[in-house]
């Protein structure tokens, strides 16, 4: 290398070009970066609008069909709820037909109740049939004349498949005019026996609105009669032209030995219009916050704060539905206080009164139940019972027994025969159910207690400061053994004495045993001279053992002199 080269300053030549040439390149580099800024801003926008509207839509839509599925299930519950109130009365009606060799006279008395057109009536006919002769008609008739006398081959099917069980038979008499929904029900183990059958009418065309309420606006609604939602088992609904439009939910109803399939859409928002349009406010939002690139990390922070918005929304909502399941309780419990009585009959010379505390179980009723029965001529028959488990089916059996005790009680019979006449009704083979029931036979003016039991505890009888339990032959419980026989006890009752029978929720509590929980009820019940009712509310109030307490039904009997 000369010394020319070696002394040349530093900068000049190739090497300087390079130098200036460096800062162009760098500024055309930051200028493209700011042409694509804009656009690569504009791309990730649209693309986090196009997320947000996505998933506040798929909010939306799981939200709505979660809410529609509630709504459908409170509707379902409200259907199978109404089985008990058809399937009793014909139960009993049969049970009174076959106890009474079909006498049209009593038969008529009884079910007349149920037949009509204003409230609480739940049938527009109920026939009395012959179940090996369903061609010759019916033998009584209360109400119109059912259509299905007029289809032969329709009531010899329906007979034909009665079952042996305790079931409501559901048979569907759609054809126009005077569409019509029928029900039948045999008493079972009586082969040959009597039908009860009852006949509800449809609207003409199947419309009906849903009632006004809060709980089923914005919703339309179809009803079929089995499992497949086809245009002739159509039943009823609120639209003048189906299919069901839009979001649909579905669920089948199991009712007596058929089943319901209810079909349910919403024709408006369930959550509200916010959550609806909020997709599309998102997008209109999202592409004007792109479009002004300043306002980009305001805005995102501002679809944060939207988005927590419609968090505390759902939060609404969810609270929202527990107070849903809150009023499905009260609903619970107003059903089981219909299913008892709704006053004592008064008798003279004699003090009664009764009591129901229902325990802590959820939404579910029970099978607790009480009664008082007058046949006024200075007897009455007082009944406790308790069926096992909880739930409508816990609830259906009760109501069957209780009416079925009525009815036997109506033509006379004693105790024992009306406890092995309920042996046939419930079998626990084939329900998983049994009951204990205790029915106490007074003779007011003779002063007398016959003591029958099925499994149940004894009575508490208190006298002069003392308590002592009756002591009676217990029997099986009723749905252990078809045909049990049942042994009475009969006591005499000291005058102003006080008879007090319940349930096991009264004195049962977690690791004490039944002795032990027998004698806290005596020195509870014992040496308080209160009224009645003020003394089976203390016992209540007193021994129930608290949270998740089994149910309690208690019924008192106090002599005036």
């Amino acid at each position: 290398m000369s010394s020319s080269d070696s002394e040349r300053p530093a900068g000049s030549g190739p090497a300087s070009d390079s130098g200036e040439r460096q800062p162009e390149r760098v500024r055309a580099t930051g200028r493209r970066s700011l042409i694509w800024l804009p656009a690569a801003t504009l791309i990730v926008g649209l693309l986090v609008t196009g997320a947000l509207a996505l998933v506040s839509h798929s909010q939306y839509s799981s939200n709505e069909k979660r809410l529609l599925k509630l709504r459908v299930r409170d509707a379902a519950a409200l259907i199978a709820g109404a089985l008990p109130t058809v399937q009793t009365p014909l139960a009993s009606a049969a049970e009174l037909a076959d106890a009474t060799n079909g006498s049209v006279m009593k038969f008529k008395r009884f079910i007349g109740q149920y037949v009509g057109t204003g409230p609480g009536k739940q049938f527009a006919s109920v026939s009395l049939w012959r179940s090996s002769s369903p061609q010759h008609g019916p033998v009584a008739v209360d109400g119109v004349r059912p259509k299905l006398a007029l289809a032969p081959s329709a009531a010899s099917a329906l007979f034909a498949r009665l079952p042996h069980g305790p079931q409501l038979n559901v048979i569907g008499l759609l054809a126009n005019p005077d569409p019509r929904l029928g029900y039948a029900f045999a008493t079972p183990g009586v082969p040959g026996g009597y039908v009860a059958y009852g006949e509800s009418p449809l609207p003409a065309n199947r419309r009906s609105r849903l009632q006004s309420t809060n709980q089923f606006a914005g919703l339309d609604y179809a009803v079929y009669l089995g499992l497949r939602q086809q245009p002739r088992n159509l039943l009823v609904t609120d639209l003048e032209r189906l299919p069901l439009r839009g979001q649909t939910a579905t669920t089948t109803v199991p009712f007596g030995s058929s089943a319901f399939t209810l079909a349910m859409s919403s024709h408006e928002p369930l959550a509200g219009s916010l959550p609806r349009d909020l997709p599309w406010i998102i997008v209109v939002a999202g592409v004007l916050l792109t479009l002004a690139a300043t306002g980009v990390t305001f805005m995102l922070v501002r679809r944060r704060r939207d988005a927590m918005r419609l968090a505390e929304r759902l939060e609404v909502t969810a609270n929202e539905n527990q107070r849903l399941y809150a009023e499905q309780r009260g609903i619970a419990q107003t059903l089981q206080h219909a299913l008892l009585p709704d006053a004592l009959p008064q008798i003279s010379g004699v003090e009664t009164s009764a009591r129901y505390e229902a325990g802590e179980h959820g939404v579910d009723i029970g099978g607790d139940w009480y009664d008082v029965i007058d046949f006024e001529d200075g007897r009455l028959l007082l009944v406790v019972g308790d069926v096992s488990g909880r739930g409508l089916r816990a609830a259906t059996t009760m109501a069957l027994l209780r009416y079925a005790i009525q009815a036997y009680a109506a033509q006379h019979d004693s105790p024992a025969q009306i406890l092995t006449k309920l042996s046939y009704l419930v079998n626990v083979a084939d329900s998983g159910q049994l009951a204990t029931i205790l029915c106490a036979l007074v003779d007011v003016e003779g002063r007398e207690i016959t003591v029958t039991s099925a499994g149940h505890l004894p009575p508490l009888l208190i006298q002069n400061g003392s308590g002592e339990y009756v002591d009676s032959d217990v029997g099986l419980p009723i749905g252990v053994e078809r045909g049990a026989s049942y042994t009475s006890t009969t006591i005499a009752a000291p005058p102003a004495s006080t008879l007090v029978a319940f349930t096991d929720g009264l004195i049962e509590h977690r690791g004490e045993d039944l002795d032990q929980s027998l004698a806290r009820l005596r020195r509870a019940a014992v040496g308080r001279n209160i009224a009645l009712s003020d003394l089976l509310g203390r016992l209540v109030s007193e021994l129930q053992s608290g949270a998740g307490a089994d149910d309690i039904a208690i019924v008192g009997l106090r002599w005036k002199s």
